[in-house]
């Protein structure tokens, strides 16, 4: 079931910030912690496109933060012309995905396409370092 927000990016945030907050305050320590804005959770299309564009809203803060955004169904409905691309041809806009939330900051990324991202990253980082 969608979730319906005013802005999406400012009330994911301050739900995430809010939370790993109260995980300090009893006692978890900052390592424990990981900030993921739940890309495809109750949430649609444009929601989940905010929320990757405007990642660095969540990387600022001091805690990693994860992008699980592999093959999900807003790649396949960017994608698709007539209809969403089936899972296994969203391979390209995961790797765009991964490539965006790099350059904003994320520590982590869940990917099913291991070797191909490990690339992707591993040249972004090349780029990066010159």
């Amino acid at each position: 079931q969608q979730c319906e927000y005013k802005n999406v990016v400012q009330e994911v945030t301050e739900y995430l910030l809010n939370r790993a907050g109260l995980m300090q305050e009893r006692q978890i320590g900052p390592d424990k912690i990981i900030l993921d804005p739940g890309i495809g959770f109750a949430k649609n299309d444009e929601q989940n496109l905010r929320l990757m564009q405007n990642l660095n809203a969540l990387t600022v803060n001091a805690w990693p933060v994860l992008l699980a955004a592999s093959r999900k169904m807003t790649i396949g409905n960017v994608l698709g012309i007539s209809q969403p691309l089936p899972p296994e041809e969203r391979l390209e806009g995961t790797l765009a995905v991964t490539a965006a939330a790099v350059y904003a900051g994320a520590s982590l990324v869940r990917v099913h396409d291991v070797k191909e991202n490990v690339r992707l990253i591993r040249m972004l980082e090349a780029i990066r370092q010159v």
